[in-house]
């Protein structure tokens, strides 16, 4: 028997990149996949098709997950629509980088909106859901940043923290109703965001690994695998870094 068979999962941001790598590997385990974006384009319309084709119900939802009320009217579509909700993956997230004399309150404010308001509304939606299952499995995408800080990120790096503080919260606070929260860390993941970097600074962020090679979407897909299944049944409030070893 697949891992997530039957399961539902409600992954954000995931018309590509990482999202979409962890919706296909959730679809390969029998899981059906709820997605949501800013805008169903064709990249949501493609990954909808990929994910059709392993034999799951899928559907994009466009929304801004950083909006209190939106987040909460896509909620009950989904749950209209798929009738349960097991697993809940808060990927959205951005980048506005800038030294902290320089960064302007709107790239604050509007990093910590996407990033880390967009998982707080998604689950405050979710909890009435989950807890009248008794089950569920949350999973915040933080990053490695989020453990250690970056200058330059200040923004960014306080937001990934705060996901792994929720998570960690949560973990606390839902777990006597069968709910369980973890969070993710990635450390230099091989995306589009980082393919617009040259090949000098990439094989500089690289030597800092001690494994030597950047991280890929699969290879955060897997750990998100573990924690949205069974097979991390007793683990709750934790950290997986994803990094190589770069944050030993």
């Amino acid at each position: 028997m697949k891992l997530l068979e039957g399961k539902v999962a409600v992954i954000t941001g995931a018309a590509r990149g990482i999202g979409k790598s962890i919706a296909i590997r959730f679809a390969q385990e029998g899981c059906n996949i709820a997605f949501t974006d800013l805008a169903i384009d064709d990249n949501a319309n493609a990954t909808a098709k990929e994910i059709e084709i392993l034999g799951v119900k899928v559907k994009g939802y466009a929304s801004n997950a950083a909006n209190y009320e939106e987040t909460h009217n896509v909620v009950a579509e989904i749950v209209k629509d798929f009738g349960q909700v097991d697993i809940l993956v808060n990927n959205a997230g951005i980048t506005r980088d800038g030294l902290m004399m320089r960064m302007n309150e709107q790239q604050w404010d509007l990093v910590m909106n996407v990033n880390l308001k967009s998982a707080f509304n998604f689950i405050h939606a979710l909890t009435p859901v989950m807890m009248k299952q008794k089950s569920g499995s949350i999973i915040n995408m933080s990053s490695v940043v989020g453990v250690h800080g970056n200058a330059g990120q200040a923004n960014y790096s306080a937001s990934k923290a705060g996901m792994i503080s929720l998570a960690k919260s949560i973990a606390r606070e839902l777990g006597s109703r069968g709910i369980r929260a973890n969070a993710i860390a990635p450390g230099f993941i091989a995306t589009e965001m980082t393919h617009q970097l040259s090949e000098e600074v990439r094989a500089e962020w690289e030597k800092q690994i001690p494994l030597r090679r950047a991280g890929t979407p699969e290879d955060v897909a897997n750990a998100a695998l573990f924690l949205a299944s069974g097979l991390s049944s007793y683990i709750t409030g934790q950290v997986i870094q994803i990094d190589g070893g770069m944050n030993t």
